[in-house]
């Protein structure tokens, strides 16, 4: 009799096999209360180096890390109209504390915007204090109807910048660097996904914003996820908030603002992105553990072995865990780790410690092959980048695959059924778009035909990119 796979086969059932894949990996587990997740040790571990490797780019852009509060006056939402009315129904708001009915109602942190303007507009005062530029890293709470771990939940870990210019050229050009610079650089060069970055259509535009440019991704099943987004937010909440500065000239001007922010969804996005029916695959510049040196058996000379390779690894720049638990059956070591992602395993027995060698096993094109031990910290940086180059070109090669080029609205939703479809903004529009929704596909982004970013809704030769997301 056949042994039953340890995931559901992707294509038997791409939403079984995700949450196979998040239990077994033991990424993460549902909370108490619907919606919410923990976040286990391993995944976590992603979302921390996801974190360093953006927060390293967003202070190269200039930008200082702050923190603001949990709680907001509810009034602060109501201040900005468009805002208050796209956030209103994911708002959880708090009407009772220390055992009194409050007398003002406080909504727990949906975004930051109105709180933030609240303290951009004490801070600024002149030009001289232009640009301010903030980052802060938190939690956020938006009430979701259809919770799915990672991708949808009611409450999720995110980084929100927001930023004060003295001109609309200043933050028009800001809020494309975090789009192309901070964003896209991560996403293509640390999680290897090919994003598509875009132009939000008014319709699927932050509430409050004047533009919104996103970066779209392609999953395995061929839908769509919005992996971040950067916003140009013109003077809407510096008119609603006051937040204005003396110019050189000595008149009182509005500043002009942006707001952007990427969220543990990226996470959900490197595993329906990179992972197969035997777990996830990590991309190696991201992965916490790049080399997992294991014993295959209780032995000095083998656990020796391991133990100083793991060491001679880790003075080669390499972040490796050596695993000694040969109390643990090495078979179900080996599949633990390969669920998990790790780029490579090295597993040494008491006959490679005789030969000299060790076997070396690749997760991301897969195979075995023996090695010499001596070669390896020479060898393995090397086809560690090669393993993330194939991944960037396994995420390229689909998205180009699975989107088709159409001329009609039937065509689009009969392409969004297994992929992405491309068809001129022109000929689609807003009654267009409006009738795609009708059928659950949406314009994700627009682009120019050439892949740039269109710098208005209509500017000629733009092209709308149709997908079902998630």
């Amino acid at each position: 009799m056949a042994k039953a796979p340890v995931l559901t086969p992707r294509a038997d059932d791409f939403p079984r096999w995700y949450q196979d894949l998040i239990n077994k990996a033991e990424l993460a587990d549902n909370g108490p209360v619907r919606g919410t997740m923990v976040i286990r040790p391993y995944g976590y571990g992603l979302w921390e180096r996801m974190q360093s490797e953006m927060d390293a780019r967003i202070k190269d852009a200039g930008v200082s890390n702050a923190y603001f509060p949990l709680f907001i006056p509810q009034s602060y939402l109501t201040r900005e109209a468009e805002h208050v009315e796209g956030f209103a129904p994911e708002l959880a708001v708090v009407t009772h504390g220390g055992g009194k009915e409050l007398e003002e109602p406080v909504v727990v942190r949906p975004t930051s915007e109105t709180i933030i303007n609240e303290y951009f507009s004490k801070w600024v005062q002149s030009y001289r204090d232009l640009p301010l530029l903030i980052n802060q890293w938190a939690n956020v709470v938006r009430w979701e109807l259809r919770p799915r771990v990672f991708l949808r939940t009611t409450e999720f870990l995110w980084q929100e910048g927001h930023t004060a210019h003295a001109t609309y050229e200043d933050a028009r050009d800001f809020a494309a660097h975090i789009h192309r610079n901070v964003y896209g650089d991560f996403m293509f060069n640390m999680l290897a996904v090919d994003v598509v970055l875009g132009r939000k259509t008014r319709r699927e535009r932050f509430a409050g914003a004047v533009n919104t440019l996103t970066l779209e991704g392609m999953m395995g099943d061929g839908k769509a996820l919005q992996m971040g987004t950067s916003h140009e937010l013109g003077q809407n909440f510096a008119r609603a908030f006051h937040t204005q500065y003396l110019s050189r000239e000595g008149t009182q001007e509005l500043v002009w603002q942006t707001s952007w922010g990427a969220s543990t969804r990226m996470v959900g996005g490197l595993i329906m992105s990179h992972g197969d029916d035997n777990g996830l695959r990590v991309p190696p510049r991201l992965a916490p553990t790049q080399v997992v040196v294991l014993a295959i058996k209780e032995d000095d000379a083998v656990l020796d072995a391991a133990r100083t390779l793991g060491a001679r690894l880790r003075d080669a720049g390499l972040r490796v865990q050596v695993d000694d638990r040969t109390d643990t059956p090495f078979g179900r070591r080996a599949v633990d780790w390969e669920l998990k992602g790790v780029p490579v395993r090295v597993e040494i027995g008491p006959r490679d410690v005789a030969a000299g060698t060790a076997m070396l096993a690749r997760r991301i094109p897969g195979g075995k092959e023996p090695v010499a031990l001596d070669a390896l910290p020479g060898l393995l940086p090397g086809l560690l980048e090669e393993d993330q180059a194939q991944l960037l070109r396994e995420s390229r090669e689909r998205r180009e695959a699975r989107t088709a080029d159409v001329a009609s609205i039937d065509e689009a939703v009969e392409a969004a059924a297994t992929g992405w479809a491309r068809i001129p903004w022109a000929d689609l529009g807003e009654e267009g778009e409006a009738k795609l929704a009708e059928q659950g596909v949406t314009v994700r982004c627009l682009v120019g035909e050439d892949g740039s970013v269109p710098d208005s809704d209509d500017a000629p030769g733009t092209v709308a990119l149709v997908a079902r997301a998630y």
